[in-house]
């Protein structure tokens, strides 16, 4: 699919690169306020830039995964090309 993620690159605290399978790039900014739950993890700035891709998904090593079609048409229809996840 076009909104597969093909890279992921930390480039600052709590800040991921991605790059979709269509060539749309952005930032993913994980504030702490989602960081609740399953996904407490993510609390730990290092666990965050454990995050990897598997099949198309951004995934971390304990199983956590997002959603990329999500992060996709929030990046897309952002005019800067971030996301920022918060609750």
């Amino acid at each position: 699919m076009y909104w597969d993620v093909i890279k992921v690159q930390p480039v600052a605290p709590r800040e991921l690169a991605v790059q979709f399978a269509d060539g749309l790039t952005g930032v993913l900014h994980i504030d702490t306020s989602f960081c609740t739950g399953v996904f407490k993890e993510l609390l730990n700035d290092r666990a965050i830039c454990g995050a990897t891709v598997s099949n198309g998904v951004l995934t971390w090593p304990n199983g956590l995964d997002l959603a990329p079609d999500t992060m996709y048409h929030e990046i897309k229809r952002s005019p800067d090309g971030r996301y920022n996840l918060r609750r």
